[in-house]
């Protein structure tokens, strides 16, 4: 896959391709070092992928893609996360805050090999099965309302049906995903499987208590109170033990 980084940091780009070295299925074709000659090197090289900062002098990265006929896939790379939403309204693959981790890089390339391609561009939604940790930013979408969450500040995920309900701050949206592919993908060292209903995470646990039937209840940071299955609680105190 042919990509090209557009950054009008030298020295950012010099470790971005240092970090791609890592994945011999992404070949660096070139550079580009502001919008302006970024969108000449895009039309006349037309890389498949494209790394790309959002400030930069002149044009911003976004004003960079209005000017595209043929947009390839992107790959946001800045040291802003105000833009986030904004770079999933134009399909960006992934958006990578700088300095980039390695492993963050390693999730976004894995996206171009699992993400589906839909009308000639990759969906925006997250929806490979990559390990998600609290560290990790996920993009969350109901209805015309949309947030870039960071995973350790969600409190919650509630079954709803087909749907989860996912807490965070005041907010309850629901996305189209079962408890069950949400278990899998969550780090267990974080997030807890409290009930049949619930997954919550560990650090926004704020007081337990002994519950009826040897259970527990748990009382979370928002307010909420959960209860914790029997046979949760064996492996709850297990987890929880010196």
């Amino acid at each position: 896959m042919k990509a090209i980084i557009i950054d009008d940091e030298r020295l950012a780009r010099a470790e971005l391709k240092k970090l791609l070295q890592d994945f011999p299925e992404i070949e660096v074709i070139d550079e580009a070092a502001n919008a302006e000659e970024g969108v000449v090197k895009i039309e006349s090289m037309h890389p498949d992928l494209i790394f790309l900062d959002i400030q930069m002098p002149g044009k911003t990265g976004f004003e960079l893609l209005s000017e595209l006929e043929r947009t390839p896939q992107v790959i946001f790379t800045t040291a802003y996360d105000e833009f986030a939403l904004k770079a999933f309204e134009v399909n960006a693959l992934d958006y990578l805050l700088k300095p980039i981790e390695p492993k963050r890089l390693a999730d976004a390339i894995q996206k171009l090999h699992t993400t589906e391609v839909k009308e000639g561009r990759l969906d925006a939604e997250f929806v490979n099965n990559s390990m998600l940790t609290e560290l990790d930013q996920v993009f969350v979408k109901d209805g015309e309302k949309c947030w870039f969450v960071k995973l350790g500040d969600i409190r919650l995920f509630e079954s709803v049906g087909n749907y989860a309900k996912v807490f965070f701050g005041t907010n309850k949206p629901l996305i189209l995903k079962s408890l069950n592919a949400l278990e899998d993908r969550l780090d267990e060292k974080s997030f807890f499987r409290a009930n049949r209903k619930h997954i919550v995470n560990l650090r926004m646990i704020e007081k337990i208590e002994p519950y009826f039937n040897g259970g527990l209840l748990l009382d979370l940071k928002g307010g909420e109170k959960i209860e914790v299955s029997r046979r949760q609680t064996v492996k709850f105190k297990e987890m929880m033990s010196l």
